[in-house]
């Protein structure tokens, strides 16, 4: 595996054409719009380049993806993934194409190396940063389109800057984005001031059944399926509602964990600067960030919750 730098991997996508980038599994906004804005700057310099059409990307984010998928790659593809920090985090219909990937771009610190080269920030808030500085090496001038891909993704992943993960540069793309056109006030209201009766409904429930551990410090709440159902939200109600819990004044460190429809249970850690969400999350096989990470657990709801109390009795 060779590790490239910005300007690494703008020689390699000037390079190549034909162009194939898969975005990661219950995708984000990070995911579909640092997949749309590189499909979107390949293009604009006369390469064929599409988005793998991905079944989990969900209404919330699809708009960024219209007019640039397509339902499976061709033969002389050069394949891409974006945000994507391991195998598992690859859709199930994408899994076949591992050993074929040419180029990762992410910002996973935590990621696990599988494609040939990678090109890996963990000091970027996220990465739709890197997309943009490697397009703006390969001489893109982003039009409104990209530059509300970029934001997008730039947005959610530092809840709209409000989270530890910013810096100076991740403001200087989203002022880059502006100057560019996207519709910055219409984006943050959907994406941030919006909300479904059912999503409010679901934070009122966490807050009745929120546990509280190491005297405040630390919080769990396990959500059950039978429970979302009940209460009818869908998968962009469920955005970042992990965050909900470690909103509660005191509170350092919050786990949330939702029953799967195969029984096992999806776990999302939040954590404040001085705690390390990743100390939980690589317990049980997951990654990602000090301050947002998660898992897959392999165990069912009531066990996963015993367990996770567990590991976070034991973290600083």
């Amino acid at each position: 595996m060779k590790i490239l730098t910005r300007a690494d991997a703008a020689r390699f996508l000037l390079e190549h054409d034909h162009f194939a980038i898969l975005s990661h599994r219950r995708p984000d906004g990070d995911t579909v719009g640092s997949s749309a804005a590189l499909c979107r700057g390949l293009r604009q310099l006369g390469k064929t380049a599409h988005v793998l059409v991905n079944k989990e990307v969900t209404p919330r984010f699809a708009w960024l993806h219209e007019g640039l998928t397509k339902p499976w790659v061709e033969e002389g593809d050069t394949i891409v993934s974006v945000d994507v920090a391991s195998p598992e985090m690859l859709p199930a219909d994408f899994r076949p194409l591992l050993g074929k990937i040419a180029l990762r771009i992410d910002h996973h610190s935590s990621a696990t190396s599988f494609t040939e080269q990678e090109l890996v920030d963990g000091d970027s808030a996220s990465c739709a940063e890197v997309v943009w500085d490697v397009l703006e090496l390969m001489g893109v001038k982003a039009d409104r389109a990209l530059a509300e891909a970029v934001y997008v993704g730039v947005s959610t992943d530092t809840g709209c800057f409000r989270f530890s993960n910013t810096t100076a540069h991740t403001f200087s793309v989203a002022a880059l984005c502006t100057r560019a056109g996207a519709r910055i006030y219409e984006l943050n209201q959907e994406l941030f001031e919006t909300n479904t009766l059912e999503r409010l409904k679901m934070q009122a429930w966490i807050v009745e059944h929120l546990e509280l551990l190491r005297g405040g410090e630390m919080a769990i709440c396990a959500i059950p399926r039978a429970v979302e159902e009940e209460i009818g939200v869908n998968e962009d109600d469920m955005d970042n509602i992990s965050n909900f819990p470690r909103t509660v004044a005191g509170v350092r460190m919050a786990a949330t964990l939702r029953e799967t429809e195969d029984g096992e249970t999806k776990l999302s850690v939040r954590a404040v600067p001085g705690c390390d969400a990743t100390a939980v999350t690589v317990r049980f096989g997951g990654g990602g960030h000090k301050g947002a990470a998660g898992a897959s657990m392999k165990l069912p709801l009531d066990e996963a919750v015993k367990a996770v109390e567990a590991v976070m009795s034991e973290v600083n």
